[in-house]
């Protein structure tokens, strides 16, 4: 008699690494410095960059994230003031709720306080979607993600990955 598994089958994943982050902050500085050492450890790592041309970016963007093994959270003094990093934020932590996907925050030039707190610049930043919908989903998401254990660009020279 044959028989049936419960057990769900293994993943099929598109990249090892997501990366949110606000590009306005960090995308000429940091960002390349970052993704270069994910690259040199042999780390595929998406960024918005890698979308095809004319392709539909939110469907794309939040099938990617659930793709991918583990999300790399960027925030930075500005990342609050974007809803599209608050709307991929929601996803990742969906992802880390009913995927086990993993989640690392980094917080860049901003301290883990003003994070969740919404206090500082990073509040100020936020501040400026308050009479948006989905504030309450966005702080929740905010809150839960910015208490994982983290990086902190204050706390190091340089990023060590390990791969």
């Amino acid at each position: 008699m044959a028989s049936t598994s419960l057990s769900t089958p293994p993943r099929n994943y598109g990249y090892d690494a997501f990366i949110n982050f606000r590009g306005k902050d960090i995308r000429r500085t940091f960002l390349s410095h970052l993704i270069g050492a994910l690259r040199r450890k042999h780390i595929n790592a998406f960024k918005d960059e890698n979308l095809r041309k004319g392709e539909k970016i939110t469907p794309r963007l939040l099938q990617i994230i659930e793709e991918s093994r583990v999300s790399i959270v960027i925030f930075s003094t500005n990342y609050a003031d974007s809803s599209w990093c608050l709307d991929e934020l929601v996803k990742i932590l969906q992802c880390y709720e009913n995927l086990k996907q993993i989640v690392k925050p980094l917080f860049f030039k901003v301290n883990t306080n003003d994070v969740q707190d919404l206090t500082g610049k990073f509040g100020k930043a936020f501040s400026k979607l308050r009479g948006e919908l989905k504030v309450p989903e966005w702080t929740h998401a905010l809150m839960e993600v910015s208490q994982f254990a983290a990086w902190e660009s204050k706390k190091f020279q340089r990023i060590q990955i390990q791969a």
